[in-house]
């Protein structure tokens, strides 16, 4: 496979801010990838970061244990190639995503009434060897029916009741917007009214389209596109109660859960790359374009909410999402809990991307 002339060959010195990370932590996200790979490989993404070509730098961070950072800088600069990604058209572009942490009862109650559910049996995987014809090629899930394959139950639907009789929730929550955030975020963090601590992650779709309920406000003209975050959306829709189902139910994709343990409190949890994601660290790309486990440079000088300092940090590709779509388009993982939704609420910015690529794969082509 060909790698993509949208790389533009660089060296470490034209990364603005790359001696001056601590890549200890990112070399702590990769060699979570480096152990994962023994278990089912990356697929190689189709801008041709050859998922074999990191074998070299897995096998060494596996025998790698605990460098500081600039051991740390060292192992990428010795098995990495850094270049320029050219964004599709304008600029790159970052958002911020998290784990909420919210209180949650295993039981529906007076006060705990809205359901985070598991997966439906009749749920099944689309491809494009049982698409029934006319369905949107952008479907990856439909409803098992007598008649074959249909599209499924959309937002509005599934919350007016139309899985209801199934059984399915894993936990209750006392606020409909903490569950869309949650739907939104793909996992969270629930303080059981048992005093559990218990995770739930991603484990399926409905198959419909995400349609953000920032966007949705935008078009009806009740916030302003520069005023959007999350904490603005959090705010409108608390204010005006009365239109929550008007506002949510205009994004008719629908998240299904798994529970899962929280093994160590300061990773989160475990999403596409099949690692937990480290705070700061762990970056969700589009799978279709770039290879999981890529380390991706990112400078983005206006965005200061991490650490009050410019953010010009070494990421790892971990996570994707529907939305993130392009070569230069990233979703940075803040961590954890309230803290780190006011971090990933704030996170809309311009952002060059720099991917790191195998010396291996780079020296092959020359």
């Amino acid at each position: 496979m060909t790698l993509s002339p949208i790389f533009e060959l660089k060296s470490f010195a034209e990364l603005p801010g790359w001696k001056a990370d601590r890549k200890a932590a990112a070399f702590a996200a990769f060699r979570r990838s480096a152990f994962r790979i023994h278990v089912k490989p990356y697929r190689t993404g189709s801008l041709g970061v050859d998922a074999e070509a990191f074998a070299a730098a897995y096998e060494a961070a596996r025998c790698l244990e605990a460098p500081d950072d600039a051991e740390a800088g060292a192992f990428f600069e010795h098995h990495f190639v850094p270049a320029f990604v050219r964004p599709a058209e304008g600029s790159g572009f970052v958002t911020g995503f998290y784990e909420p942490e919210v209180e949650a009862s295993p039981f529906r109650t007076a006060r705990h009434g809205v359901p985070l559910l598991a997966r439906p049996d009749d749920l099944v995987d689309i491809d494009d060897t049982n698409r029934p014809d006319g369905m949107d090629p952008s479907f990856t899930f439909g409803r098992r029916t007598r008649d074959g394959i249909a599209p499924y139950f959309d937002r509005g639907e599934i919350e007016r009741g139309a899985l209801a009789d199934r059984d399915l929730a894993l936990a209750w929550l006392s606020d409909p917007v903490d569950a869309f955030i949650i739907h939104v975020q793909g996992a969270a963090r629930l303080r059981m009214t048992d005093g559990r601590l218990l995770r739930v992650t991603y484990a399926a779709k409905t198959g419909h389209p995400f349609t953000g309920a920032g966007r949705v406000l935008v078009e009806l003209g009740e916030l302003a596109l520069e005023k959007v975050t999350m904490q603005s959306i959090r705010a409108w829709l608390r204010d005006h109660p009365e239109r929550v189902n008007e506002i949510l139910w205009r994004n008719r994709s629908y998240i299904f859960f798994r529970q899962a343990d929280v093994d160590d409190p300061a990773l989160g949890p475990i999403a596409a790359a099949k690692v937990p994601l480290t705070p700061g660290r762990s970056i969700a790309v589009d799978r279709l374009l770039h290879t999981f486990g890529t380390p991706f440079f990112v400078d983005a000088p206006r965005l200061t909410a991490f650490d009050g300092e410019p953010f010009r940090r070494l990421m790892i590709a971990q996570d994707t999402g529907s939305a993130i779509l392009g070569p230069a388009r990233g979703d940075l993982f803040a961590g954890s809990g309230a803290a780190a939704g006011d971090i990933a609420g704030v996170v809309r910015h311009s952002a060059d991307f720099y991917a790191l690529l195998p010396r291996p794969l780079v020296e092959a082509g020359r």
